[in-house]
């Protein structure tokens, strides 16, 4: 089964009122928004990225669904296999650095075993407070699609990592992911839709549109790279925009909204359905892979 298969299949379970219909990142539990995020060794990180970059992520990435709603870090519960005594510890380390940083406590979870030779499996349960943002399928046809931050970074860092090393920021973008807490909370009160980018720009802007029963167009030459992506890539904002990882924001605003500054307008919906890119005012195809899936 796809990744879609199998959560078509869940919704015609019974559903908590506060699973919104399985249909966004996070659900409602009184005051309260909860979401979770597993990462597989093979998957998400790489058999030989250092443990405390795996914490650190795992933690991240559940933050940024925290991010995508306006909210405040109340908590996180950890679900851990034991294994390596000198990885178990660097994850340890790894895991105190990043919720200093981040501001978020730990409220408990469970250990397990990991039997020889098994690939690690780390999963993350956060919960957040405050959350004003409304779910990925409030878009409005007219809306102007914005993007945080900078677009691929992830992405090549993956690569580096792959190929054993690169530049530090891009590593750093991939195994150390910065939550957009801050800009969550000032855009949250003004979108009509908001996600985190995790899978990719495109499938992501595309997932958002579906929602929301609407088209999105997105223009390619407005994508924001990075210096160092640029350095390494070049000009190439379609690689850019199927690539994942990079958890910055994505929301739908109403056209007098400009949070310039804080984010890029890469794109407007409309009535109708789909993803159309652009670039620089022409048409460009859209290609079969519109970022990452998870498969059977």
């Amino acid at each position: 089964m796809t990744e879609a298969e199998f959560i078509a299949a869940l919704r015609r379970l019974p559903l908590h009122p506060g699973a919104l219909g399985l249909g966004d990142d996070a659900a409602r539990l009184g005051g309260f928004v909860v979401t979770t995020d597993t990462l597989v060794e093979g998957v998400h990180f790489l058999p030989d990225d250092p443990a405390g970059d795996v914490a650190w992520k795992a933690v991240a990435v559940n933050l940024s669904d925290l991010a995508a709603k306006g909210a405040v870090p109340e908590g996180i519960l950890l679900n851990y296999p034991l294994s390596d005594d000198g990885w178990d510890r660097a994850f340890v380390a790894g895991l105190e650095a990043c919720l200093a940083v981040l501001d978020c406590p730990l409220l408990g979870g469970d250990t397990v075993s990991l039997p020889a030779g098994a690939s690690r499996v780390v999963t993350v349960t956060a919960f957040g407070r405050d959350a004003t943002a409304p779910a990925r399928s409030g878009a409005q046809a007219g809306d102007h699609l914005w993007v945080t931050g900078c677009i691929g970074d992830a992405g090549a860092g993956l690569a580096l990592a792959q190929a054993g090393e690169g530049p530090a920021a891009l590593l750093a973008a991939y195994r150390r992911p910065r939550p957009r807490l801050a800009e969550g909370r000032a855009l949250a009160p003004v979108a009509h839709a908001m996600m985190d980018v995790s899978d990719g720009l495109l499938i992501d802007a595309w997932r958002m549109a579906a929602a929301s029963g609407l088209a999105v167009t997105i223009a390619l030459d407005r994508v924001p790279l990075s210096a160092a992506y640029r350095a390494y890539a070049g000009d190439d904002p379609l690689r850019a925009a199927t690539a994942g990882d990079d958890y910055q924001l994505l929301c739908a605003l109403p056209p007098e909204e400009r949070p310039t500054g804080m984010a890029t307008c890469v794109g407007s919906f409309a009535e109708g359905r789909g993803l159309s890119l652009t670039r620089h005012g022409a048409p460009v195809a859209v290609p079969e892979r519109l970022g990452f899936e998870h498969r059977a």
